[in-house]
């Protein structure tokens, strides 16, 4: 049987629901390149160039300026809400990563000066310079992301409540108004039998018909350096559960960059063996030609950008193609426009986009808003779980997933109303 290409996996993978297809798919790059191999790279360059240099906010929906007067960081019980108001006292509200207990000062301090006076019409370049403030890009990742994702939030939700526009029409087309979800599972640190049930428990939550196992091992919480893991537990799990679930229902696997290239090559084989969707950061993210390496030498489709916020990696690798799927995540990647420049980049060379979730807060919603207005969504995206502390009413959509898919809210802003006596607890830091 001849072993398919990963441009056939991938459009095998994304056949059902993703709306790549309409886009026109770059030949890869050979190991060895020619010069028709560069000619090629050279073109997706500029294709990449080209949809990097578009604006993303619809700036000509609204007429005369609007100055952010200010700004705030509101803290309760470690809960934290952003509140932008504008000059004419229209309010906008975001809910922080919990990562924020961790990184206020680089909102208060980093941050929060640079947009107070600026005209939020010109959000594109905002977040552009504000990278370049005080040498900001020195905090470059998830310490500069978070923050500026909040209060990109609350920026947009402002926004939206003046256009009477969900914040995903600020930003784009709405392409998506119901979202197709897979259940991402942890659990890499029990054992398996362990590791097993819980995963089941988990899916039986929700009626998804796709999730995510982990594979490798990365628990960020053992102190012990020589701790290996739990040797051939992953080569065993990854069978168990496709011949749990059948071959109807959608498996992806998420290394967390635990392997080096040979381990995430025969990992990602086994993954092709039974029919998995794609292989998630099956090498450190930031280790560029690895996973080029990795990409080259299997069929699955290869996920990146959970962790990587550059659009200069994100460049690389695409023009390289090195990878087949963007997933960008909007809080680790500073908001929602700069998680649109990463999927219109992977847009623009015929790559889809999944979306990594932040868990907590209200991630799950405003993954779903950022998912409707993507061009080139792939079948499914992050789920976690709809707990929160966030006491809210969504007028719009019942947040519940059916058959797999959950209607996005289609209100103005954020779309959901935060109940003003949990927001009147949080007092300004």
């Amino acid at each position: 049987m001849k072993k398919p290409t990963r441009r056939e996996f991938l459009t095998t993978a994304v056949a059902s629901g993703a709306t790549v297809a309409n886009v026109t798919m770059l030949t890869r790059a050979s190991g060895n390149p020619s010069s028709r191999d560069s000619d090629e790279v050279q073109a997706r360059y500029e294709l990449l160039d080209k949809a990097l240099s578009q604006p993303v906010l619809k700036k000509h929906l609204f007429s005369s300026p609007i100055i952010i007067q200010s700004l705030e960081l509101l803290e309760f019980n470690g809960s934290y809400l952003c509140r932008v108001r504008s000059e004419d006292g229209t309010e906008g509200l975001s809910v922080a990563h919990s990562t924020m207990a961790t990184l206020f000062p680089i909102f208060q301090r980093c941050l929060r000066s640079f947009f107070i006076g600026q005209d939020a019409r010109e959000l594109d370049l905002i977040l552009e310079k504000v990278y370049t403030y005080q040498f900001n890009f020195r905090y470059n990742g998830l310490a500069l992301g978070l923050p500026l994702a909040t209060i990109e939030f609350a920026i947009l939700d402002m926004l939206g409540k003046m256009a009477d526009k969900p914040m995903a029409e600020l930003i784009g087309e709405i392409h998506n108004p119901e979202i197709g979800l897979y259940m991402a599972t942890e659990l890499r640190e029990l054992p398996l039998e362990e590791h097993f049930a819980r995963l089941k428990a988990e899916v039986a939550t929700v009626d998804v018909q796709a999730l995510k196992l982990r594979v490798g091992y990365a628990h960020a919480g053992t102190k012990d350096i020589h701790y290996p893991g739990i040797p051939g537990k992953s080569e065993k799990l990854v069978p168990m559960v496709r011949e749990h679930y059948g071959d109807d229902f959608t498996l992806y696997a998420d290394a967390n960059g635990y392997y080096d290239v040979e381990g995430a090559v025969k990992m990602g084989r086994l993954l092709e063996e039974y029919n998995y969707g794609y292989f998630e950061e099956p090498v450190l993210y930031w280790h560029f030609e690895e996973t080029k390496k990795v990409a080259d030498a299997l069929t699955i489709p290869i996920a990146h950008g959970e962790q990587d916020q550059s659009f200069y990696n994100f460049r690389w690798l695409l023009a390289n193609d090195g990878i087949d799927i963007v997933e960008p995540d909007t809080y680790y990647s500073g908001g929602f426009i700069r998680s649109m420049r990463i999927a219109l980049m992977g847009h623009a060379v015929g790559k889809p986009c999944v979306t990594h979730m932040s868990g907590g807060g209200l991630g799950f919603l405003y993954n779903a808003l950022f998912v409707s207005a993507l061009p080139n969504s792939f079948i499914h995206h992050e789920f976690k779980g709809f707990d929160t502390h966030v006491r809210y009413e969504c007028p719009t959509s019942p947040l519940t997933i059916v058959n797999g898919k959950m209607k996005v809210p289609t209100g103005p802003g954020l779309g959901v109303v935060i109940d003003p006596e949990f927001v009147a607890k949080h007092k300004a830091m």
